[in-house]
Parts: structure tokens; sequence; C-alpha cells
């Protein structure tokens, strides 16, 4: 394995600049590129411009070892990346029968007719390989040259994600440039700020100078990623270190890698053949998304509404008037009704409910802007917890829904630990 690896990504697209869309493609190459032992070195964004493509292309390939280009290899006007990075190298493109096979083919399905403008995408740099891409119209390309690596993406995610792991990973590995097996390690936890999560576990990683440790903090969740610095200490060494964070984390230990919060409570609830349905009122939505995304969640997620309008609250869930008059939409008693509620319409084992100020307007003086209540209905009771947050209102929403996941995740694993010992407990009892 190689070390000391330069890898440039180039990004390219008028809409990154224009702030039309978000640069995604950085985000996922910089962390699967991570895992298997590589950093990033730079990062370009260029517009669609031949000549900024051409001398920013020139730059990085001037002293990378690696240069991944995303965008500009479709069909249109605009797509200028592959004429213009092989005028850059001096290479000739050349057509790909195969290409314009799989093309037509493709169009075909879809009931359409290859037009004139679609065949550029069957061309490659003379002497590259054509990645192949199931999900779009235009192949990826991988060029090698003096020892050098380039490999040219298309734009859209579920086309480039899906080549890249396919096709550019295992090249990257038989080419030596890293190990396929992961060389590092995700903590993730919830409810520790990032600084105070690098005093907790001072103790632990000062005595691992071999590791290097990166943090993340995002939406109440900070990430920390150990690494092996320079090829040092070993996988077995980075788990074990791994193992004494989470000890010492406790309960804010989410879990090991990138799986959300809203998994791990799923999985917990899956194992134990237990049921939720969520009321929602300031998070809008989000909530119930959060659960619904992660795959199979029918299995476990029953149901949910959006209970915006104290109306809808009283009519779909049958929260009673009276509450809400006396004890107002944005509090404890409304929480928990509201969870109760969810149960008992879904006929779930559990509900969770969200009811809150998101701003920038509402709240008072007793319960200001930020403020949201969270109910929780169980088999064994009903509980709410009340945050302060703050921030603008997606950010106090997107919090909002992590904070509710996050203590349904605790308390799962409370309740399923107590009833873990019981039946430990027990079957000694038997036993003797």
């Amino acid at each position: 394995m190689k070390h000391g690896v330069r890898v440039d990504v180039i990004n390219l697209g008028d809409e990154l600049l224009l702030g039309l869309r978000d640069n995604g493609h950085l985000s996922y190459l910089g962390r699967e590129l991570k895992r298997h032992g590589l950093e990033i070195r730079r990062n370009f964004v260029v517009r669609d411009n031949a000549e900024d493509i051409q001398q920013v292309f020139k730059n990085a390939w001037e002293d990378a070892d690696i240069v991944i280009t995303t965008g500009g290899l479709g069909p249109t006007s605009d797509d200028l990346t592959r004429e213009t990075i092989a005028k850059a190298l001096g290479v000739k493109l050349e057509f790909v029968d195969s290409v314009r096979v799989e093309l037509e083919a493709r169009f075909a399905r879809l009931g359409r007719t290859v037009t004139a403008n679609n065949l550029k995408q069957c061309y490659v740099l003379d002497g590259a390989e054509a990645l192949p891409n199931p999900n779009g119209t235009a192949p990826g390309i991988l060029f090698k040259q003096d020892g050098k690596l380039l490999i040219m993406l298309p734009g859209p995610g579920n086309e480039l994600r899906p080549m890249f792991e396919r096709d550019v990973l295992p090249r990257l590995q038989e080419e030596n440039f890293f190990a396929l097996e992961e060389q590092y390690l995700q903590l993730r936890s919830f409810g520790v700020g990032e600084s105070l999560l690098e005093n907790k576990l001072r103790p632990i990683l000062k005595s691992h100078p071999e590791l290097k440790v990166g943090y993340c903090a995002h939406e109440g969740l900070v990430d920390v990623r150990l690494s092996l610095a320079n090829g040092t200490g070993t996988l077995a060494d980075l788990r074990a270190t791994g193992e004494q964070c989470m000890e010492l984390l406790g309960e804010d230990f989410v879990c090991f890698g990138n799986h959300s919060i809203a998994e791990i409570a799923m999985s917990h609830l899956r194992a134990h053949h237990q049921t939720i349905a969520i009321a929602e009122s300031c998070t809008g939505g989000l909530l119930s998304n959060a659960f619904t995304d992660v795959p199979g969640a029918s299995q476990t997620f029953m149901g949910s509404v959006v209970c915006y309008h104290e109306d809808t609250k009283i009519e779909h869930l049958g929260i009673p008037e009276s509450i809400l008059m006396q004890h107002d939409v944005v509090s404890a008693e409304t929480a928990v009704a509201l969870a109760t509620g969810a149960a008992e319409s879904f006929s779930s084992d559990y509900g969770l409910s969200t009811t809150g100020f998101a701003g920038p307007t509402g709240g008072s003086s007793r319960e200001p802007v930020g403020t949201v209540y969270f109910g929780l209905h169980t088999p064994s009771g009903a509980w709410t917890h009340r945050v302060q947050f703050s921030g603008d209102r997606l950010t106090v929403k997107a919090r909002a829904v992590n904070a509710a996941v996050d203590w349904l995740r605790r308390k799962l694993t409370k309740y399923q630990m107590h009833d873990a010992f019981a039946n430990i407990g027990y079957g000694m009892g038997s036993g003797i």
C-alpha cells in the first residue's frame, strides 16, 4: 500500500457556484476515501468554462497522484469536461462502440431515439477505460499516465456513487493505492459537545500517538474519526481503542460508523418485535421522515400524524380540548397526550411526539422560541422531556428531530437492558 498519496478532486458545474446545488460529491468522496486510508488534499469547484477547467486541471495533474473529476460528461453544450481535459493532456478522444450499443439499448427501453448530441458521450480519452453507467447515459472514464490516475465521474449522485463503489474502489486497490479493508474507525455520539467530548476521551487517546483523531459536529451529533497515521499501528489496535472510547462514553455512544440515530432506534424495536407511531407539530413531518428513511421501516413504523393545528390534535388524535386550554399547546401535558394518542390511534407499542416553538415568532418569556417538548408513550408508562434549542427555524427543527430520536434510543436501551438482565436472572435462578 502506497503512503503519502496526493488526491485532488475537481467538481464541475455552474450550479455549484450559484448555490443551486450542494457539493455533496466532495463529502461523499472524502468519506469513502478516508475509510480506506486516503485523504483529499485539495478540492476545486469550477464553472462550466473550458479555460477555467483546463487551468485548474493542469495545476492538479502536475503534482497529484490521483485526480477525480465530477460532472460535465453529459450530452449538452455545457458538458465540457471530456473534451477540455483531453486537450489539456494532449490526447485524442476515441469513439467506443460498446458504449454506443448500451446507449441505444437504454434509449430503446425508454421508448426514445438516440440523438446526435447524445453520441458525444460515447467518446473517451484515447487509451482510457470506459466505466459502465447502469443508471445513466454518460460512462465514467479511468485514465492512467506516468503512474498517475485520472477518474472522471458523471454528475448525478445516483450514477456517481454506484460507479465509484463498484468500479473505482476496487481499481484503486489493484493499483496499490489502498487496502479495501477500512483504515479508520468512526464513533458517533450524541448529547456531548465537541470540546467536552475531546476532553472526555483525552485520557484514552493521548496514550495512542499512532492515531490521527478528527471531530465533526452536526445537529447534536459529534463524530470522532480514528485513523492510523503514516501507516503505523494495526487495525486491531484501532478497534481496541474504539471499544475503550465506547465504554467511556456510555449511553452517549450511538454507534460505530455512519448509522443514523433512527436506524439504531429502529433496530432496537425490530429486535424486540415492537412498533412505534409519531405525532408531531413543530417538526412538521421531519421526525416521521427520519424513521421512514430507514430501509425496512414498515416492520416497526406504524404511522404518523402531523398535527400542526389545534383542531387536528383534537380531531385526529383525540386530545382533550381541556388539556390544550389549561396547559397550552406547547407543554409537557400536551406532549404526553400526543404521544399516547399516536400509540393508541395506530395500536403501536411506543408513541413519540414533538411540540414547540421553532421560531422566529411565537414563544413567551416562560417558553421562548426554541423550546421543544417531547412526549414518549411506552408499554410501562409515559414521559415528557423539555429542551431549549438555539438557532434559526430550520436548525431548531433539525436538532429537535435528532434529540427526539436519541431520547427514544436511550429509553429503549435502558428498557431492553433491563429486560435482558431480568431474563438472565430468571435463567440462573431456574438452573440452581
